[in-house]
């Protein structure tokens, strides 16, 4: 096995030696969030014309999933292997950039999608939802999971410990997820946060995965691809800047 598949399997192992963390219990969260929001709001709320609340949530939910645990999973294992130090072994391997981007990239992308399909299978029993267009849905879960994956690489990348990690996460990541239209239609906003709704790059991937399922959304889907996949190019491109300077990671 070449240098990249072994940085790549061992990414791979090492969320899913610990499934039952990294995968199940997402799985467990997305549940306890659909079952408490579609109690409380089924009878009240009709975010899109024929579709029932509780499988409005659904694909929201799925990708908020996928998107939390692919910036988890990069994020954590750069940060981890910086504080540890066993960061050196792997900068002194033949490695070029490209290589070690795509290998924590892949592997945060394969979480991710682990995690929303396993969210979309638990809720077959709960709220059925139709899958109208599969290729829109798998390209925005893929494009999501480039966005998230490549942000937990910046992330680990320029943090130092895991507190600065955890603010990461939780005053931006967290945040931005949960504003995207998880829970709502953004049609159900006052104009100013509809327009505020619409800076978020997190949105689209939501609206246009959501497309995927029903064949409606907010905005345009190919629109919603255009900018998550420009968004995807501007990251990418930081993260291999970093990656090729060696940014807080050879001093």
């Amino acid at each position: 096995m070449n240098a990249f598949g072994t940085l790549l399997y061992k990414e791979l192992l090492r969320f899913w030696k610990v499934s039952f963390q990294t995968v199940a219990a997402p799985i467990l969260t997305a549940l306890l969030y659909l079952l408490i929001f579609s109690h409380a709001l089924e009878a009240r709320v009709e975010a899109l014309p024929g579709v029932s609340y509780t499988a409005f949530l659904v694909p929201g939910l799925a990708m908020m999933s996928l998107l939390q645990n692919a910036f988890a999973n990069s994020s954590s294992s750069l940060i981890q292997s910086k504080i540890t130090g066993n960061i050196v072994f792997l900068l002194l391997t033949p490695l070029s950039p490209a290589q070690m981007f795509l290998a924590y990239l892949v592997a945060a992308i394969v979480r991710g999608v682990a995690v929303a399909a396993g969210v979309l299978l638990a809720t077959l029993f709960i709220a059925p939802v139709p899958l109208l267009h599969p290729f829109w849905a798998l390209a925005f879960a893929l494009l999501g999971g480039g966005i998230l994956g490549t942000l937990g690489i910046v992330a680990g990348i320029w943090a130092d410990k895991f507190d600065q990690l955890a603010a990461f996460q939780n005053f931006l990541i967290v945040p931005a997820t949960f504003l995207a239209g998880v829970f709502y239609s953004v049609h159900s906003l006052p104009e100013f946060w509809q327009g505020a709704s619409h800076l978020n790059p997190f949105f689209y991937l939501v609206d246009g995965f959501r497309y995927g399922f029903f064949g409606a959304s907010d905005v345009r889907p190919g629109l919603s691809l255009a900018i998550v996949a420009g968004c995807l190019l501007a990251l990418c491109a930081l993260a291999l800047r970093l990656l090729h300077i060696g940014y807080k990671l050879r001093h």
